[in-house]
């Protein structure tokens, strides 16, 4: 089986585990910080050895040596600085060679970090050489909206993983992967890298990716951090547990990574090549535009297509894992099969494909998604979590500046959506602006709920639409001469007109 990055899988659950009870004992006694959502996904990838060759977070001579050259300081090829970032305030706290309690949630102790050294990054730095510096790059948005004044480097002393509720037999570590493949006899396994929901054609690409390697499949989708706006994990995983049913028996097998995607391009191949080689894989797809985040608002790509490609095939000895270009496969309707597109004379054979936009689009209207792209099981779960938008929640936000009877407007456009059914929950939902409920606005919109909300509110999410006279209102009216009915009448041709009424 192939070595792990840095020769040794740096396990410190295993490493830790005859300490563990006078590591809770200390933990009591030593500050605490609660980890944010992306250091959770870190340390338990730190944690579990699925970032060999480092067992704490980076130090300041590690991390600039990351950021410059691609490498820790020892020599050891890794390409993606991993920072426990704080504030400035907590950072004042502290003094190198304190002990940290490191907590989930603010209750349950996961590590301790014995601090080397605090230290304020140069993000512009950071944001240049690893992201390529464009301002409008999600990971530099984050970088510098999320991301803490200072970082701390230390070493970790583990008491626990990070505590999941969901998939637990599906989370493994990449002792427990390893363990899996030994007892399976795989010792040529392809791991397949994705953030969305697969397709026939992904399947297609993996057994041939699988076959011309000679080996078996490892799907291993991300469930940390990915890119915003992507689906949800739990409607993914449902997928993806559909999926491996469609293999061969005993050719695949799904396993669950948590890890936070920075969306760092061909850095991030790196990276993921080297995980899936700590996980125990002998072959790593890489994607065309892998781990990109797309273009920014001038339409300009953030990295091309191949970079991430032709990154990982340049130090290819130096991670001992085989590279497997991503070749994308299209469907042949007089041939019922799939077949990948460089094989194809597309000028004599007829091919099908649907693209991500396509598909959502689909989703949003109901329409018909083809067997031959999709798997009936898996068409089903995406149409749970993205329902056409007469099944789709919205809100109807009232400007203040509104001159009408507000309560009476509110009752009348309750009276009249009551009338056209279809399973929509309504409701007038009444806040001050300084309600905590403010929150759930969102959650109820996402469960298909139909709001009217009396009060102007800055509340931002999807399907939230400002009635009034003002410049910026999705809904205008006449403030001179309008009833109560004419405004009812224009909100529902305004909700027919955009999907949610369909008579």
């Amino acid at each position: 089986m192939v070595t792990p990055h840095g020769s040794i899988l740096q396990d410190l659950i295993l490493r830790d585990q005859y300490k563990t009870q006078d590591l809770i004992q200390e933990s009591k006694t030593l500050k605490k910080w609660t980890l944010t959502s992306r250091q959770i996904c870190d340390i338990e990838l730190i944690l579990n050895g699925g970032f060999s060759p480092l067992t704490g977070f980076l130090n300041q001579k590690d991390y600039l040596n990351v950021v410059e050259n691609s490498r820790l300081t020892n020599g050891i090829l890794w390409t993606m600085p991993i920072n426990l970032d704080i504030n400035s305030e907590f950072a004042h706290s502290l003094q190198p060679g304190e002990r940290l309690t490191l907590l989930q949630d603010g209750e349950n102790p996961i590590a301790i970090i014995t601090i080397t050294d605090i230290y304020k990054p140069d993000k512009q730095l950071e944001a240049q050489k690893v992201f390529r510096g464009d301002p409008e790059h999600p990971a530099i948005v984050f970088l510098n909206s999320h991301i803490g004044e200072y970082y701390i480097g230390g070493e970790l002393d583990a008491i626990q993983l990070p505590i999941h509720y969901d998939y637990p037999g599906l989370r493994k570590t990449p002792n427990q992967l390893r363990s899996e493949f030994q007892s399976r006899d795989w010792d040529r396994v392809v791991a397949f890298q994705t953030r969305n929901p697969m397709h026939r054609a992904h399947r297609e690409l993996t057994v041939r990716a699988a076959r011309e390697a000679n080996a078996r499949v490892l799907i291993h989708p991300v469930v940390g951090l990915t890119k915003p706006g992507d689906i949800d994990h739990h409607t993914r995983v449902r997928v993806y547990q559909e999926i491996i049913k469609h293999y061969p028996n005993g050719f695949a097998f799904l396993s669950l990574l948590p890890l936070a995607m920075r969306m760092a391009g061909d850095r991030e191949a790196i990276w993921h090549a080297i995980i899936r080689k700590n996980y125990g894989a002998s072959h790593f797809i890489v994607g065309r535009d892998h781990a990109g985040p797309g273009s920014n608002s001038k339409g300009i790509d953030f990295y091309g297509p191949y970079d991430a490609q032709e990154l990982v095939e340049s130090y290819k000895n130096e991670l001992e894992i085989e590279v497997v270009p991503f070749r994308m496969v299209t469907y042949l309707p007089d041939e019922d099969r799939y077949a990948p597109i460089d094989e194809i004379d597309t000028t004599k054979t007829r091919t099908l494909n649907i693209s991500g936009t396509e598909l959502r689009r689909k989703l949003r209207l109901g329409g018909h998604i083809p067997e031959w792209f999709s798997y009936p099981e898996v068409v089903n779960i995406l149409r749970e979590s993205n329902p056409p938008k007469p099944k789709q929640g919205f809100g109807i936000i009232f400007d203040d500046k509104l001159n009408a009877a507000k309560g009476q407007l509110s009752v009348a456009l309750l009276s009249t959506f009551l009338q056209f059914g279809g399973g929509r929950h309504y409701k007038i939902f009444v806040h001050d602006n300084k309600s905590k409920l403010l929150h759930l606005i969102p959650d109820f919109i996402q469960a298909g709920s139909g709001l009217i909300i009396p009060q102007q509110t800055a509340i931002s999410t999807v399907n939230i639409y400002k009635l009034g006279d003002s410049e910026d209102a999705d809904i205008k009216i006449d403030p001179s001469d309008e009833t109560i009915q004419h405004i009812v009448q224009k909100v529902v041709l305004f909700l027919e007109d955009n999907g949610y009424f369909v008579f």
